[in-house]
This record gives C-alpha cells, sequence and structure tokens, in this order.
C-alpha cells in the first residue's frame, strides 16, 4: 500500500517550453498538496535532472522547439537505471497520444487541461510508481537478506566441521538400511564392519577384543532409532592394552518424520585419561 502522504511527497518534474502551462500546472499540484515540485523550460536538462534527482513522475510537453519530447523520452531510456521510465506526457495532438506510450510514456494529459482528469492521472501513476519502487527495494532486501542468510549458513558449516575435526577422531553416516554413506576415521573398526566394504556384514576378526555387553547396548540403541552421547565403548587388544572410545549418534528423520538414517562421532579417550579415570574412581571407592 502507499500512504496519501507518500503520494503528497513524491519528487515531480513539470517540463514545458511555455511559462504559462509551467505556473499553472504548478499551481494545480500545490492546490492539491504536492510538496516537491521542479520545473524546466529546456528539455535539454531533463536527463541530467533525472539522474541527479530520480524524478517519480516527470510531466512532458511534447511539441517543445530544439527537441520535442519523443526525443527526451528517448534519452531517458538510454540512461535510466531501471526499466521503468516515469513520463506521463502532455499533448494537444490526439494522434500523438499513442506514439507516445509506444515511445515509453506511462500516460498522458491531453492540452486545454481538464484539471480533474489531470489531478487523477497525476495521482494514479504516482501511486503505480510507489508500489514499483517498493517492490523493488524489496527485492534488493530480499536479495541482500538471501546473501547474508547464505554467508552466515556457510560459516556454521564451517565452524561445525572445524569444532567436528577438533573434537572427534572420526565422523559417520549411514542410511535408512544402516549402510554407510559417510564415513572418517576408525569407525568402521570400531563398529565391528570391514572396512572398504560398507555393507554391514560384521569381520568376525574385528570382533575380538570388543566388549560384549557394550556393544549390544550400543547395538540396540541404533536400531531403536535413539541417540546416545559420551557412550564408553571399550575394548582389549591382542597384547593386552586396552582402549576406550567415545561416542555420540543420533537418528536423522526428514520433516515428515521418516527415518532416514544415522549419524555419529567419536573419540579415542588417551591411556592418560584412562589412567586418570581408573585412579579417580578408586580414589572415590577408598573414601
Amino acid at each position: 500500500m502507499v500512504s496519501t502522504d507518500e503520494i503528497l511527497n513524491a519528487s515531480i518534474l513539470i517540463v514545458d517550453d511555455q511559462d504559462a502551462n509551467v505556473q499553472l500546472l504548478e499551481q494545480m499540484l500545490r492546490e492539491t498538496g504536492y510538496q516537491c515540485i521542479t520545473s524546466t523550460t529546456d528539455p535539454h536538462a531533463v536527463c541530467a535532472l533525472h539522474r541527479k534527482n530520480r524524478y517519480d513522475l516527470i510531466l512532458l510537453d511534447l511539441q517543445m522547439p530544439g527537441m520535442d519530447g519523443f526525443q527526451v523520452m528517448e534519452g531517458l531510456k538510454e540512461n535510466a537505471a531501471d526499466d521503468y521510465i516515469p513520463v506521463l506526457v502532455i499533448t494537444a495532438q490526439p494522434d500523438h497520444k499513442l506514439r507516445a506510450l509506444q515511445a515509453g510514456a506511462k500516460d498522458f494529459i491531453s492540452k486545454p487541461f481538464d484539471l480533474v482528469e489531470a489531478r487523477t492521472r497525476i495521482h494514479n501513476m504516482l501511486e503505480v510508481r510507489l508500489l514499483y519502487k517498493k517492490l523493488e527495494n524489496y527485492s534488493k532486501v530480499l536479495e541482500q537478506t538471501v546473501q547474508e542468510r547464505t554467508a552466515e549458513l556457510r560459516e556454521s558449516e564451517a565452524r561445525y566441521r572445524s569444532l567436528t575435526e577438533l573434537a572427534s577422531d572420526w565422523y559417520w553416516e549411514q542410511d535408512e538400511n544402516m549402510n554407510f554413506t559417510k564415513v572418517s576415521g576408525p569407525v568402521l573398526e570400531m563398529l565391528g564392519i570391514r572396512v572398504g566394504a560398507l555393507d554391514g556384514e560384521a569381520d568376525s576378526d574385528q570382533d575380538a577384543g570388543w566388549n560384549a555387553e557394550e556393544r549390544a547396548f550400543l547395538q540396540a540403541t541404533i536400531a531403536a532409532r535413539q541417540p546416545f552421547l559420551d557412550f564408553i565403548y571399550s575394548r582389549v587388544n591382542a597384547d593386552g592394552t586396552q582402549q576406550q572410545f567415545r561416542v555420540s549418534g543420533e537418528p536423522m528423520f526428514t520433516q515428515s518424520c521418516r527415518f532416514i538414517g544415522y549419524r555419529g562421532i567419536g573419540v579415542e579417550i588417551t591411556t592418560e585419561n584412562i589412567e586418570h579415570n581408573n585412579a579417580t574412581a578408586s580414589d572415590v571407592h577408598t573414601r
């Protein structure tokens, strides 16, 4: 919507080589309540004035010596900052009306002036012009907003990747059939899957040493589509050393709540951390 105040404060340029016509139009506009009115009797100055001020409406006489209104419109089109040329032509020649519209004018006023008709056409054209400008500004704001949101999303994704790389030794994703689609780090070995196969088949050699109770709990949690956070997963290697891993994961769903897979991260707990945790637990039991 365009308010009455916005229309009355729109910028208007009157172009006519006859001072009497300029004064008549200025008087009519000021009596109607328009505030920002400029005029010139020099058609050669119109393009420069419009480049500087970007008028919302140009009232343009067609019959002028040296440079007529059609030539002025051609100059305005060559210097236009947008596709909309806000020209309302003034003519006493009926056969000029169609030609003016074809040349780019948006409307016309006939001479001699019918003041009621002139006011109505000026008001209507300004309303359309201001709506066009609002739409243009909205499109620019929307484009800028999209660019800003896209930049924010890319920055967020970069931070997420950075934090994931810093906080975990591996990252994994599975589809709804529990086939691995993304894998980084030793997760396949961790879950007892043959590296390179990605087909969900367990490898008995890799099963050795894993805590069976922990593995069963983790697999049951995944099968139930439940998230898990900082789950401790451990195994004893062939040389008797112990490894512990902290894993977290969550199921993935579409907006319609259809299960589409699983994703998770994990990190190997260092020997120092294991010894510290065991010492802490021992100290607690002693107390």
